[in-house]
């Protein structure tokens, strides 16, 4: 099981069925290894999880609540070693998939882990890029979709290790070209970039209103680095941009990653851990900005396990 950070709490709707719609798997014990000591809060939750396989993600999910089925998201694990760069990341589906088929033989249990799959692939192949994505589809029948990341801020302190994007990337034509593969062969768009950034992809999604686009970690707020103290002057930009995004139809929202560093929350890390009544009260506005925007019927609730360890189990 994920390293718990405090006493635990009753589950207040243990028959709730539930579906995770996002979470990863990795091992990246030996490469955290060798890293020099942490400097950004990101590093800090990879230090404190550096394997999560099927057993912790098992673990998890049977600590009481009931969980019925997930959906694995990529996280650059498990690429094959050779082979064209561009058909590398098809090694992470094929890793899901496997987690996936031994989840169904029931022999853990009833629950399906990684039900779904999100892959990745570089949408700046243009055209090109819908070989990637059937060979994604060919790997397994349990592929719905794909994320291309693009957080990026013009303070590399944000990000930190994960300062690794361009800016712009969902506004560029090449991008475009490959993005409009998706919706011929009935795949989902999962997005993650930055608060800021958040009319980039209302731009991209009113440019192409037939592909469903779903916004990880309600666009990631942001209160650290250069935006720190600022998240009561920034949250309506934020909820103007949801309210903005919300428009298109054929957008959903994650309501999750919460529990990360980017939004400096208080929970983070803290010690002793948070209540979850804290954590309440620290997402709710966010959390009520997104359902009022886009309904129910548009919104999920994401664990974004192991990643949102760093405030809670």
């Amino acid at each position: 099981m994920s390293e718990a950070t405090g006493p635990r709490e009753a589950i207040l709707e243990p028959e709730l069925p539930i579906v995770d719609p996002h979470h990863h798997l990795w091992d990246r014990s030996a490469v955290m290894a060798t890293l020099p000591p942490p400097k950004h809060g990101f590093e800090l939750v990879m230090r404190r999880v550096p394997r999560y396989l099927l057993d912790e993600l098992l673990a998890d999910m049977k600590s009481g609540h009931n969980v019925k089925a997930t959906v694995h998201i990529e996280c650059r694990s498990m690429y094959r070693s050779t082979g064209p760069a561009e058909f590398k990341p098809v090694g992470e589906t094929e890793f899901a998939n496997g987690v996936a088929a031994m989840s169904a033989s029931g022999t853990y249990g009833d629950s399906r882990a990684c039900a779904g799959i999100v892959g990745t692939a570089d949408l700046k192949l243009g055209a090109r890029v819908a070989e990637v994505l059937e060979a994604h589809m060919a790997a397994s029948t349990r592929f719905r979709g794909i994320r291309q990341s693009a957080p990026h801020d013009p303070d590399p302190d944000v990000l930190g290790p994960l300062a690794l994007f361009e800016g712009g990337l969902y506004r560029r034509d090449d991008f475009r070209e490959g993005f409009g593969r998706l919706a011929p062969l009935g795949l989902s768009f999962d997005a993650w970039l930055l608060e800021p950034q958040l009319p980039d992809l209302i731009d991209l999604a009113r440019a192409f209103p037939e592909t469903s686009i779903v916004l990880d970690h309600v666009g990631t707020p942001l209160s650290i680095a250069s935006y720190a103290g600022k998240r009561e002057e920034r949250f309506p930009i934020w909820r103007d941009n949801i309210r903005e995004l919300a428009r298109s139809p054929k957008v959903f929202v994650k309501l999750g990653g919460m529990a990360n560093v980017f939004p400096g929350f208080p929970s983070f890390m803290s010690d002793p851990p948070a209540p979850s009544s804290q954590l309440a009260a620290e997402w709710k506005p966010y959390f009520e900005a997104c359902i009022d925007a886009f309904g129910p019927q548009r919104c999920m609730f994401e664990s974004n396990f192991p990643v949102d360890i760093g405030s809670c189990d």
